[in-house]
């Protein structure tokens, strides 16, 4: 049995993604060449993901079309904000499965270059200069990406901390209101600052942050390590390693989207430990 590649989309992933596709009704006069198949663009979307391959260089013998059609399509399903809805969809089957920690919480955030420039970048501090952007990335407890935001790359740490937690979706999944916020969340150096920890706390989130000016060893790596593992899975998708998108939205999008199937395959795990 031939063993499945990892940009091709399985059968479950493909019936929750699917409902959330906009509907594209083909005209009846002048129809033109068929549309094709959304699932194979999807994968054609997830094999650049993957491998970082330029979209023109797409192999048209995979049958996903040519890598402008999943260039369009990939914009176009951005535009209708498909990539948020399918995080905030699998971060609800997460809760209902009971795989996410909100006794805790992590942030922590990566550089990376861009070298074609475009909103959200700057000059990186950790690369002479040159002009790059900065994945931040809060996760829960047990390393589940619960929301990811674009900077550029000279914009300070501590001034995404509230960001991060406001873009934590509403999580359903269970019997009474949506869970939002963490009851705690953890920090580096990077992210001491008073003010910061009033605000954080003023939403009712207790903040524990290493303060600078001290010897390393504050204990609070045995909590933070989850999000530095979930930003290495996120740069293990060869496409946010480097940027090469001019919008930034189209990056934002290789983002979500990386943090769904990193969602996808953590409830898979847990579903095969439950049965």
């Amino acid at each position: 049995m031939a063993r499945r590649r990892p940009w091709e989309v399985e059968d479950e992933l493909w019936e929750l993604i699917e409902p959330l596709l906009p509907k594209v009704e083909r005209r009846f006069r002048y129809p033109g060449r068929r549309r094709l198949d959304d699932r194979k663009v999807l994968c054609g979307i997830l094999f650049v993901l993957y491998t970082g391959i330029r979209w023109e260089f797409l192999p048209q013998e995979l049958g996903y079309g040519s890598g402008m059609t999943c260039w369009r399509r990939l914009r176009d399903w951005t535009e209708a904000g498909v990539w948020p809805r399918l995080h905030e969809l699998l971060l609800a089957k997460l809760q209902a499965a009971g795989a996410l920690d909100w006794s805790r919480a992590a942030v922590d955030s990566s550089s990376i270059r861009a070298v074609k420039g475009g909103p959200k970048t700057g000059p990186s501090p950790v690369d002479r200069a040159r002009t790059g952007s900065k994945h931040h990335l809060i996760t829960d407890g047990g390393g589940v990406p619960l929301a990811v935001t674009l900077t550029g790359a000279n914009r300070n740490d501590v001034t995404q901390l509230l960001p991060l937690l406001d873009a934590v979706p509403p999580v359903r999944g269970r019997r009474g209101r949506p869970r939002r916020r963490p009851d705690r969340v953890y920090a580096d150096r990077g992210y001491d600052h008073d003010t910061y920890r009033r605000q954080v706390r003023a939403k009712g989130v207790r903040p524990f942050i290493a303060r600078r000016g001290v010897e390393h060893g504050s204990g609070l790596g045995v909590h933070r390590w989850v999000v530095e593992q979930a930003l290495a899975l996120l740069h293990w998708f060869r496409r946010l390693r480097i940027r090469w998108e001019v919008r930034d939205d189209i990056h934002e999008a290789f983002l979500s989207l990386a943090c769904s199937i990193i969602c996808w395959r953590r409830l898979q795990r847990h579903q095969s430990l439950r049965y």
